[in-house]
């Protein structure tokens, strides 16, 4: 037996609607009052049967067939991925946050990613063409050249382009100043001819659109070394009318090589050579040099998005275990262990597997809530009238970003490798679905920056921001939350605080390492302190929601999910958050071992 996909659209629920209260805090602002929770709650309906019955369907069969290229440089995807996308695009749920006069639903991105939480974890590698796609599409709508900003935007929007970014080059991976890509300009105005080579593209070509729109970082002549000698440019696969968009000849963006990957076989990850076969022309994006600064609006994006497919692995991992432990007959009851005449029981009754069915359920659920958060909080930052409360807004999305991306990936590994091992040794079988998500999830906590990038951008830039004041500020709400916690009655608030207070200690020990010159012993014990901070962003999404699921059943509200919102704090509390006192004591330690200059020869 194989394990259906399941949506919990119950506790996707609770927190739009009694955690986060969309419907009343996204009604405040003009973009999003005529929209209600009627209209929220179709479209969850609607996201869940495309989850299910469009984009799962392709998943296994897309993970064995994977993608292949032609000798002229065009790769085929799956069969069923061009279905899919046709379905997707036909229902908007290509962009489903771009403004409708663009061809997308202009819902909030709030509900976007919830959409998100279902899609991703149905069908993981198909997901990255749209999800890149709609990105691609609001960079051409914020910084493409003028005249092309609507036309690109829209087909982009709509799902008859697709869209990809294209930074990594060999030799130079994450440090993205080291590329070489050159882009010399032309007689025409604008325009450019890029020549080099770029790896690791995700969607880099596909048979899903008619056109692909590549945003590419290159080297003018003259440009300074390093990131600020960057520029971006737009470069189609096939070149187009500026007006109209019909499409015209092929353009020197080709397809050399599909990288042989670990997971997410869907996903056309490719070797993209510029000019090497033919002219390569691009529209310059913005001015010379700005590159990297344009580029930060598609990259932070796609962090998010990252951090989105994390949680949606560990939400599909919870679904997949939780539903075979219930039907997988094995053993008997410990607690009838001296009856010979006992009968057997299904493996959801064993006690290790409860707790690992536990950890599932913990993560799942808070993480999905700090997304949702994260997420909501962004939609508030871009609307609210009070430029005050932008700005705090949209300095928490900031600082949380690369909390969240780490977070998120490392725990939704974590979380298919536990599925796994709640399957058993049916979990190591490809019939399965479980041990996909491990392959699949893997790359999350490498690519847009792995895990250790973000640690070091979380404490060399967003730590610092105004003067340490937005960790302050994030630290001030939690303790404020974790006072309304313990005035209602719930005693696990207290650990919250105290890990709280832990985390500030470790970021006060760091910050002393670095007034002091220790910089190197200070980014040594950014990924512990990056780590403790994840932990605890979690565990205050616990406590809210026990705190509120706390308040309903005083009221007489006896749902089951409630009653499991305050289990998930007790658990949460005991087996998790301990981690987060215990990352921080390594950061406030003394060592420095690895550091060593004799090590590793």
């Amino acid at each position: 037996m194989s394990t259906p996909f399941r949506v919990d659209l119950d506790d996707l629920r609770f927190v739009l609607f009694e955690q986060l209260r969309i419907d009343e805090t996204l009604q405040r602002v003009d973009r999003y009052k005529e929209l209600d929770r009627d209209l929220y709650d179709a479209t969850l309906e609607e996201g869940a049967k495309i989850a299910k019955e469009v984009l799962h369907p392709v998943n296994r069969p897309g993970d064995l067939e994977g993608c292949t290229l032609d000798g002229d440089g065009n790769v085929t995807t799956p069969k069923g991925y061009k279905d899919a996308w046709r379905r997707m695009a036909e229902g908007g749920w290509i962009a489903p946050t771009a403004p409708p006069e663009l061809g997308g639903g202009g819902l909030p991105a709030v509900m976007a990613m919830a959409l998100n939480d279902m899609f991703i974890g149905a069908a993981t590698a198909f997901m990255m063409y749209p999800g890149l796609t709609a990105a691609a599409g609001r960079m051409a709508q914020a910084h493409a050249p003028e005249a092309l900003r609507a036309l690109v935007a829209g087909k982009l929007f709509a799902g008859q382009w697709a869209g990809t970014m294209c930074l990594t080059e060999a030799g130079a991976g994450s440090s993205v100043g080291d590329n070489r890509a050159k882009a010399t300009p032309t007689d025409e105005p604008g325009v450019y001819e890029l020549e080099g080579e770029k790896i690791f593209i995700s969607g880099g070509d596909h048979d899903l659109a008619e056109n692909i729109i590549h945003f590419v970082l290159a080297r003018t002549p003259g440009a300074p070394a390093g990131t600020k000698g960057l520029s971006l440019f737009l470069v189609p696969k096939f070149m187009f009318d500026e007006k109209t968009g019909a499409l015209g000849e092929r353009n020197g963006a080709k397809v050399v090589g599909i990288e042989h990957k670990m997971g997410i076989h869907g996903s056309s990850t490719c070797v993209l050579a510029l000019g090497s076969d033919r002219p390569c022309k691009g529209w310059i994006v913005g001015e010379e040099c700005e590159g990297i600064r344009l580029m930060f609006q598609m990259m932070n994006e796609a962090r998010i998005g990252v951090a989105a497919q994390g949680e949606s692995m560990a939400a599909a991992a919870y679904g997949y275990a939780v539903q075979y432990a219930a039907e997988r007959v094995q053993g008997t009851d410990i607690r009838e262990y001296k009856n010979p005449e006992a009968p057997r029981v299904t493996i959801d009754r064993h006690p290790d597997v409860r707790r690992m069915l536990m950890t599932l359920k913990v993560h799942a659920e808070t993480m999905r809530a700090a997304m949702l958060r994260l997420a909501m909080n962004f939609d508030m930052s871009e609307q609210l009238d009070d430029e005050a409360d932008r700005k705090r807004l949209f300095g928490r999305v900031e600082l949380l970003t690369p909390v969240l991306k780490s977070h998120c990936t490392d725990t939704g590994f974590e979380m298919a490798v536990t599925a796994v091992q709640v399957y058993g040794g049916y979990g190591y079988i490809a019939e399965f679905p479980v041990e996909q998500l491990v392959r699949d999830a893997k790359i999350q906590s490498i690519y847009e920056g792995t895990n250790g990038i973000q640690a070091m951008d979380l404490l060399g830039r967003k730590m610092r921001m105004e003067g340490g004041a937005l960790f302050m500020g994030w630290m001030q709400e939690g303790q404020k939350l974790v006072a309304e916690a313990k005035a209602a009655g719930l005693a696990a608030a207290d650990a919250v605080g105290k890990a709280i207070g832990q985390l500030g200690a470790a970021a006060m020990h760091l910050s002393k390492l670095a007034a002091g010159g220790k910089i190197a012993e200070a980014f040594y014990m950014a990924v512990p302190f990056q780590s403790a901070f994840g932990i605890v962003v979690c565990a205050l999404e616990a406590l809210d929601q026990a705190r509120i699921a706390k308040a309903k059943i005083d009221a007489g509200d006896e749902r089951p999910l409630l009653r499991g919102k305050l289990r998930n704090l007790e658990f949460y509390t005991a087996h998790v958050l301990p981690k987060a006192v215990a990352f921080a004591k390594t950061v406030q330690s003394a060592d420095a071992s690895a550091l060593d200059e004799s090590l590793f020869p």
